[in-house]
């Protein structure tokens, strides 16, 4: 989890917002409970290169704190996900790349996390009632996060969008990463 200093915040989200917003023009507005999702390449428009600089950097960094030998990674996707009030995300995965990871442009009070989910299958076979909720006994994590935010994780690990329970629409940057040699002879996922 990292987070965007305010300066290099403020440039990116407005360059962001703005383009999403050329994007939109003449599409419907968003209905309660809708979502709107653009392609997977904005990581090649150039109002998205400070972003893409950030999310390599971070990448990166997790990379070199993992120790993981590689000849250099690729973004093989890269997509906006705006979501009205009401909408939601169900758990899914990314397969088919090593990490994930998402920025938040807009959030607000009520559309303001992300659910990580327990891989491990087997654990829902037995599970007693629990007097205290707690990290060592829950079956998912939920992050808060804000404007500015950015998450990478393992690409296999299932996650969730609760519902959008704000008055505003929440906004954010999907991506996939892969290790160069495998994005280029396996093809973008």
């Amino acid at each position: 989890k990292a987070e965007l200093a305010a300066e290099q915040l403020k440039a990116v989200n407005l360059a962001v917002l703005a383009k999403l917003a050329d994007l939109r023009k003449g599409g419907p507005d968003l209905k309660k409970g809708e979502s709107w999702q653009s392609d997977q390449s904005l990581d090649r428009l150039p109002e998205f290169a400070p972003l893409v600089l950030a999310i390599n950097a971070a990448a990166d960094e997790l990379l070199r704190h993992l120790t993981v030998v590689h000849q250099g990674f690729a973004i093989t996707g890269c997509w906006a996900n705006v979501n009205a009030p009401g909408a939601k995300h169900s758990g899914h995965m990314h397969p088919n790349n090593f990490l994930s990871g998402v920025y938040y442009v807009q959030t607000v009070e009520g559309a303001a996390t992300i659910n990580f989910h327990d891989p491990r299958s087997q654990t829902g076979i037995v599970r007693p009632p629990i007097r205290v909720l707690t990290a060592d006994n829950a079956d998912q994590v939920v992050i808060q996060i804000g404007e500015g935010t950015l998450l990478l994780f393992p690409a296999w690990l299932q996650h969730s969008v609760d519902e959008n329970r704000s008055a505003a629409e929440r906004i954010s940057i999907g991506f996939n990463i892969m290790f160069s040699d495998y994005a280029e002879t396996m093809g973008r996922p």
